[in-house]
């Protein structure tokens, strides 16, 4: 597809969701299918804890073969792209907007969800003579668009696993963890529930290794141990840097359980194949207890009843909707093997439906209907 251009357009909302979402699928559509891609982005600061080579004061720039654009209010004078992509309904700015016809591909790609109603809407057009926006819903199953996921992303971690574990340890100047030691990544929201599952962990019979990269989590970490000291009884506490996307991905591999939130950590926690606790995005209306209900009923589905209701109950608590956090835990851990099965089982389940490629036939698609209008 080395003749088509396409323009992502990202507003920063949350510091590394939507960016994160969008630098994947930009690097993926540059790199692997080969479309000239612009990423209009207006928070290059954020990009740059994504990409360290990314410079947060230049409005023009390439990197890893992506044109990266300084979105500000004086938007420059540009020829729209074949293929236009609004990311989350950011809207796109007027000036470009107004440059566009029925020749170039509108699709606004939608936030995440599990939620039935999904299937329905995904492709759903929506006239805005002479322009038609039509809407793209990832998703988990096959009547959505499916999950962003890189070409031999599956080689590479079962490589890891095989090989690069204990340089992963080594790079991160901690010792290898032994057998009995259970490996936890921490990547929250701030949660009220943390110093609930702290004790618990602390209190734990077996000791705990608590990898937490740098986050909005971290002043509640920090104000557990007071002391300064991040050991408590069975549980330790290692901080490690903020990394880029790629670094990120070995930090789930490399542990046993994830702790993730919102939308690309959560994405990324489930193509490890590692059981996982997800920390859904916290809405005022309370809806986002139906997403993270939705989501649960299709991955629950194959579970044996006890561990599919222990992955429920800790899921619960840790949303601040459910049970104590020392009964989910223990009954989450009862439970370890068969959620570890299902955790790999799904993965391989998802990989079938491939985000990026039903994007690009969408896109096809549309432009051969037109073609013979």
């Amino acid at each position: 597809m080395k003749n088509y251009s396409c323009d992502i357009f990202c507003k920063v909302v949350d510091n590394y969701g939507d960016i994160g979402v969008c630098w994947r699928l930009a690097r993926q559509l540059a790199n692997e299918f080969g479309l000239s891609v612009r990423l209009w982005v207006d928070d290059l600061k954020s990009l740059s804890m994504l990409c360290p080579e990314a410079d947060t004061v230049l409005d023009i720039q390439s990197c890893r073969g992506v044109e990266v654009r300084l979105w500000n209010e004086e938007f420059p004078d540009v020829q729209p792209a074949g293929l236009v992509i609004e990311t989350f309904s950011c809207m796109l700015p007027q000036p470009y907007l107004a440059q566009m016809d029925a020749s170039h591909v509108w699709i606004n790609l939608e936030y995440l969800s599990a939620e039935s109603w999904v299937e329905g809407c995904h492709k759903l057009p929506s006239p805005r003579p002479p322009l038609i926006r039509h809407f793209f819903f990832p998703g988990f199953t096959e009547k959505t668009g499916g999950l962003i996921l890189e070409k031999g992303l599956f080689a590479r971690r079962d490589a890891f696993l095989k090989e690069g574990v204990e340089n992963f340890w080594r790079s991160k100047n901690i010792a290898a963890p032994s057998d009995d030691t259970l490996t936890v990544s921490l990547f929250p929201y701030e949660n009220s529930a943390l110093e609930d599952l702290f004790d618990v962990w602390a209190r734990s019979s077996k000791r705990i290794l608590c990898l937490v990269p740098e986050g909005r989590i971290l002043p509640q970490v920090k104000a557990y141990f007071s002391g300064g000291l991040e050991v408590r009884g069975n549980l330790e506490i290692a901080v490690l840097p903020f990394v880029e996307q790629e670094k990120y991905d070995e930090l789930l591999w490399a542990c046993d359980i994830n702790f993730v939130r919102g939308e690309d950590s959560f994405v990324r926690a489930q193509w490890a194949g590692k059981p996982l606790i997800w920390q859904i995005y916290h809405q005022h209306d309370g809806v986002h207890r139906d997403k993270l209900e939705a989501f649960l009923e299709l991955y629950c589905r194959k579970l044996p009843a006890h561990a599919a209701s222990a992955m429920r109950d800790l899921w619960r608590a840790w949303n601040g909707s459910g049970d104590s956090m020392v009964y989910a835990w223990s009954e989450f851990l009862s439970a370890h093997a068969e959620i570890d099965r299902r955790a790999m089982a799904w993965a391989e389940e998802l990989s079938k439906n491939n985000l990026a490629l039903n994007l690009l036939d969408y896109f096809q698609e549309i432009g051969t209907m037109r073609a013979f209008k």
